[in-house]
């Protein structure tokens, strides 16, 4: 009897309709993905707009690590999420239901921040529990294939890092924004250049010697560190082509150019308050004449000091519309229908988002700004990406750049570590 031989298997080449078997089995296809977030729509929209460039904005679940709320818990966030909930947990039993620290309680908890104009299918979340994720890992990693793990933030470090440890073979594990120390916790860190700043000569000046050891990062980027120039986020063209038909009927019938306005609020390497106001304001009425309308939006941390100058000065001109926050929000509405746009200095996502449009964007109030929020505009500016707004702009004078890309650039760098361990994605 003659031996059978098995047929070769087909080509990765060859395109559609390769056999799983072929390519390493269920076990190394990502078809899931598991989102850990802390409750900030800055940090959440990133490890979803991550997963939604990887093709699986549809097959993942949002976890939420979260804190006691309420009283002297507002005061606790530097503390590690862990010996806060045991510190809280202690202090109620010895004070009981003092109005000090009264909170919150629930397994289940807020729903997701629509900052992107959507929740990315989800109604609600549920909160991060470390034993959970692991079983799931685990037992169903041969039938359902491993499982991809996306976290940002402070908070959910300590989670991530814990389920990469308790079920490696079965996880890959993505920490967005720099984790500080042991990167060596997660498979990849996605993380912007500006976050290495302390290493560079104009870092280490405005470090005092004796304080040196104790910033981060001590070293530069290795391998598995994915260096971005912003925030990642969940705007892309698909987006941006969907955001204009629904919201066609509203803003089409606008006059020419549209202007928008994003304002933030203080951090603490931006500093700002009525003199920033009161300069916007200025500089806004400058431009008015180049301008066939105008919108204003403030977050919900927008001081009143702030808002409360621009809706004096503004609120009743007929070419100035406010959004007070009512539903729905207009945010992607916006992204794809202004000609251009001025935002606050303050923040990184909202700056990396309008200035994934490639139109015009000016900053408002980075002089204000300092440590490597600083080395961030000036990163954007030698690109030619931003311009300050000082109200001598012709807003009817378009200029473009490169669009900033770095969601779909890091999700390409996920697809490169994943093929290094043998895995791939089908989403």
């Amino acid at each position: 009897m003659k031996p059978i031989r098995l047929p070769e298997p087909p080509s990765p080449k060859v395109g559609a309709g390769v056999a799983d078997i072929f390519e390493g089995g269920v076990y190394g296809v990502v078809r899931r993905a598991v989102v850990i977030g802390n409750g900030f729509a800055g940090s959440e929209n990133q490890s979803i707009g991550l997963v939604r460039a990887l093709g699986l904005a549809d097959k993942h679940v949002l976890y939420r690590v979260t804190r006691p709320k309420g009283g002297i818990n507002e005061w606790l966030h530097w503390l590690p999420v862990s010996f806060h909930k045991k510190l809280d947990y202690i202090i109620r039993q010895i004070c009981g239901s003092s109005r000090l620290l009264l909170k919150s309680r629930g397994r289940r908890v807020m729903s997701l921040p629509s900052e992107n104009g959507g929740t990315g299918g989800l109604s609600s979340v549920l909160e991060a529990d470390l034993k959970q994720i692991v079983n799931m890992a685990r037992e169903t990693s041969e039938k359902d294939g491993p499982l991809l793990v996306v976290a940002s933030g402070r908070d959910t470090i300590s989670i991530a890092s814990s389920i990469k440890r308790l079920a490696s073979e079965n996880v890959f594990v993505i920490q967005i924004q720099h984790p500080r120390t042991q990167l060596n916790r997660f498979d990849l860190v996605i993380t912007p250049h500006h976050d290495y700043y302390p290493l560079t000569p104009q870092g280490q000046e405005q470090i005092p010697r004796f304080l040196r050891k104790w910033i981060t990062p001590h070293e530069p980027p290795d391998k598995h560190v994915v260096l971005t120039i912003g925030a990642l986020h969940q705007i892309d063209s698909a987006a941006l082509r969907s955001a204009a038909r629904v919201w066609h009927e509203e803003f089409a019938p606008l006059p020419k150019p549209l202007l928008v306005v994003n304002i933030g609020s203080p951090t603490g390497c931006c500093r700002y308050g009525a003199d920033l106001a009161k300069n916007l304001t200025s500089s806004l009425l400058s431009v008015l004449v180049s301008c066939g309308s105008i919108r204003i939006c403030f977050s919900d941390r927008t001081p009143e000091k702030v808002s409360n100058i621009i809706v004096k000065e503004l609120g009743d001109n007929s070419k100035v519309y406010i959004w007070r926050g009512e539903e729905p929000n207009p945010h992607m509405g916006h992204l794809a229908w202004a000609d251009a746009f001025v935002v606050t200095a303050d923040s990184v996502s909202m700056i990396s988002e309008v200035c994934s449009t490639g139109k015009p964007v000016y900053v408002m109030g980075a002089e204000y700004c300092k440590w490597k929020l600083s080395d961030f505009h000036k990163s954007l500016r030698d690109r030619g990406v931003i311009r300050p707004f000082t109200g001598s702009e012709d807003i009817s004078e378009s200029w473009s750049y490169p669009p900033l890309n770095d969601t779909a650039e890091a999700a390409s760098k996920v697809h490169e570590a994943l093929a290094e361990r043998g895995w791939r994605l089908r989403p």
